[in-house]
């Protein structure tokens, strides 16, 4: 999952005019610049990727709560899965920008909704900076190497992605997400 934020990250900086659809703390920031008056930046872009993250991370939110482990993690997965597909049909049908971030916004705000829920300490899909600060000051260890990997993935995704956008523009972004993302639904749906 942490491989396909950086997919996914690539598919909207890059592909989709300078906006996170996975790094909010980046559209935080770029809302300040772009309200400063930075002319690359998007307020509306970015405001528009933070609403549809947080719709995503709330509906993933209350999903979880009525929920065990085992019972949300395949649905709430899918639904980010089914969420890509609807990005994927918007940029192929020429649906413009905002019919692109918003599902894909959802979808990172449900995965989001997911790691919160399942717990497991230092695994951090999206956010590096406090991962990247406990490998630099803790003790080296076992949350070391999940650190490492985390950390490791993303960049890996987001090199990915970046090729992959440059070759293929954001569809072909697109479909590499739908086909990994489907890969974790159908294995987390043989694991559980």
């Amino acid at each position: 999952m942490t491989f396909l934020s950086g997919l996914v990250d690539a598919a909207s900086f890059l592909g989709l005019g300078r906006v996170f659809v996975a790094n909010m703390t980046g559209n935080v920031v770029f809302l300040g610049f772009a309200l400063s008056g930075a002319a690359e930046l998007s307020a509306l872009a970015a405001a528009v990727a933070l609403t549809g993250f947080v719709t995503g991370a709330v509906a993933g939110g209350a999903w979880r709560r009525e929920a065990e482990t085992g019972r949300f993690l395949v649905p709430l997965l899918a639904t980010q899965t089914v969420l890509t597909a609807v990005a994927l049909v918007a940029e192929i049908a020429g649906g413009g920008r905002y019919a692109v971030l918003v599902p894909l916004a959802c979808g990172m705000g449900l995965q989001n909704a997911v790691v919160h829920r399942l717990g497991v300490p230092d695994l951090t899909t999206t956010v590096m900076t406090r991962t990247l600060t406990g490998m630099a000051a803790d003790r080296p260890g076992r949350a070391t190497v999940r650190r490492g990997v985390s950390v490791a993935a993303l960049a890996a995704g987001a090199l990915t992605g970046g090729l992959l956008q440059a070759r293929t523009g954001v569809d072909g972004v697109l479909v590499a997400i739908l086909a990994l993302s489907t890969a974790v639904v159908l294995a987390a749906g043989r694991r559980r």
